[in-house]
């Protein structure tokens, strides 16, 4: 195990530049060649989100309000309760800007990359219509270019692996129950054994339904956990009001510390920020496109502009709700996985019952990222393969559920961390060379929408 985390390592120093560069420079690119439309129209999104525009007889599978819930299952889930507290816990409260900037770049992002899912859908080899990043590096920029399509989707069988999520499932049930040894006379390992096959149990249920099972879970499950978990993290805001605004001034000035103590220096603060960011809301992976190109929507502009809400909703608001109670309560100061700090914040502030709550929220946000990224696994293995062999995806996925929940946290954080710089690398590279396409489809779009406005 010690070997394997070397590996990683190493590996990731090899990948954070590159992924760098394409994420935030290829997004800041984005954001000035878009002429910052797809943030003048929020409004116009959440409305497309309401159902105010859904067709009935466009093709696809899903609605564009079950496929953003789904996307967003992915996304809000334990990298912002534990991924935001690695991250504070790494580079100090000052990373936390770093995520937020990352978001509202990743906002951009994902309105291209989510257009491009619908604009160049395709079909498996069942004659399923599928989208996502390989259909539109393979159909938008043409065949020479398989290889990138190929290198995304052998990246995302790794990256789309729930490890994360399991162990950090896991570390928060032995937090919270403390079984102790001499119960069932099992150990501490075996206890984590046990949690790790009633997870891989609980995921089987669902995945192996396919993606129609899954949005309709998801929908139900993500809308009402997430205002569970805001009101939560409300509550301990408001019990320690005094300690917001201070929170929140502690983040602006560390962001700017050019003498940090993180590994990299003011460099190395800005990339664990911008890792965190990709991690949590998943901008420029291509995770988001593989549902959205799955939407009952004919219209690309469109579906980019329900997909450019998840950013915002997954990391302004609930990362930032999570940081605060972090830095207020001094959690991550201390030692421990990032569940575990996120534990300790809530205790801290509410209580033994608070440990209770966030066991609650963090189970139901751990089985619906497992289930949403099983169907991002089957679909580049079925690209790789065929529809057929892809579905044998859920079966590896089960198995590597019950190796997270004993494996350390740095081995899957750094597994993770490897495998989502290496899909960047490919998809950004097609979104932005097809960001013209994008931006010519809005145009006529927009004009569209503006002139319907004038009849109205």
């Amino acid at each position: 195990m010690e070997q394997l985390n070397d590996f990683l390592i190493k590996a990731i120093s090899g990948t954070e530049w590159p992924m760098f560069i394409l994420l935030i420079g290829g997004g800041l690119f984005l954001v000035v060649y878009s002429k910052f439309k797809p943030y003048r129209f929020f409004r116009h999104a959440i409305a497309i989100t309401r159902g105010k525009y859904d067709d009935v007889t466009a093709k696809g599978e899903v609605s564009s309000l079950q496929a953003l819930s789904a996307a967003v299952a992915a996304t809000v889930g334990l990298g912002n309760i534990s991924g935001v507290a690695i991250a504070i816990h790494d580079g100090g409260p000052g990373v936390v800007f770093w995520i937020w900037m990352t978001a509202i770049i990743g906002m951009c992002i994902k309105f291209y990359s989510c257009s491009l899912s619908i604009m160049y859908r395709g079909e498996d080899s069942e004659g399923k219509l599928q989208g996502g990043p390989m259909f539109y590096i393979t159909k938008g920029l043409g065949e020479k270019y398989r290889p990138l399509a190929i290198f995304f989707c052998v990246a995302g069988i790794f990256g789309f692996l729930g490890v994360f999520t399991a162990n950090q499932f896991t570390e928060t049930f032995m937090s919270v129950i403390q079984p102790a040894e001499t119960l069932f006379e099992m150990s501490d390992y075996n206890w984590k054994l046990a949690v790790g096959f009633v997870l891989a149990i609980a995921t089987s249920f669902v995945i192996f339904g396919g993606l129609t099972k899954i949005a309709k879970v998801a929908t139900t499950i993500v809308p009402f956990m997430v205002m569970v978990y805001l009101i939560a993290v409300i509550g301990v805001m408001i019990m320690n009001a005094s300690q917001v605004l201070p929170s929140l001034r502690l983040i602006i000035v560390e962001a700017w510390n050019f003498k940090t103590v993180v590994a990299g220096g003011f460099w190395g603060l800005v990339i664990i920020g911008v890792r965190r960011a990709m991690f949590s809301n998943e901008a420029g992976l291509g995770s988001a496109p593989m549902y959205h190109g799955q939407s009952k929507n004919d219209e690309p502009i469109r579906e980019g502009l329900v997909a450019m809400l998840g950013p915002f909703i997954d990391t302004i608001l609930v990362c930032t709700f999570t940081a605060v109670v972090i830095i207020l309560s001094g959690a991550y100061l201390e030692e421990g996985s990032g569940i575990v700090m996120t534990l300790n914040a809530f205790n801290t502030s509410l209580g033994s019952w608070g440990g209770i709550l966030l066991m609650i929220i963090v189970a139901a946000f751990a089985m619906s990222t497992l289930f949403t990224y099983s169907y991002y696994g089957v679909k580049c293995l079925s690209f790789l393969t065929n529809a057929k062999i892809g579905r044998f995806y859920n079966w590896y996925f089960v198995i590597m559920i019950v190796f997270a929940a004993v494996a350390s946290l740095e081995v899957v954080k750094n597994l993770i961390d490897l495998s989502y710089a290496l899909m960047v690398i490919p998809n950004m590279i097609a979104v932005l060379l097809l960001a013209p396409k994008v931006n010519k489809a809005a145009k006529v779009y927009f004009e569209k929408m503006k002139n319907e406005r004038a009849k109205a």
